[in-house]
């Protein structure tokens, strides 16, 4: 299992997942950053933070 909070790149944020792979997690975070955030696409810069946040559980 893979864990990520969001909050770890956005501060403030209290957002969190886990799920089984990393690919489920970014599916996750894109609809939560066009959702919650207002961003209309996961940049390879963000993806990229996002990949050095999650953790194994």
């Amino acid at each position: 299992m893979k864990a990520f909070a969001c909050g770890d790149v956005v501060p403030g944020c209290d957002s969190r997942w886990v799920c089984s792979t990393e690919d489920e997690i970014l599916v996750e975070v894109s609809r939560h950053a066009a959702s919650s955030h207002g961003l209309t696409e996961l940049t390879p810069d963000l993806a990229s933070a996002v990949r050095g946040s999650i953790v194994a559980v």
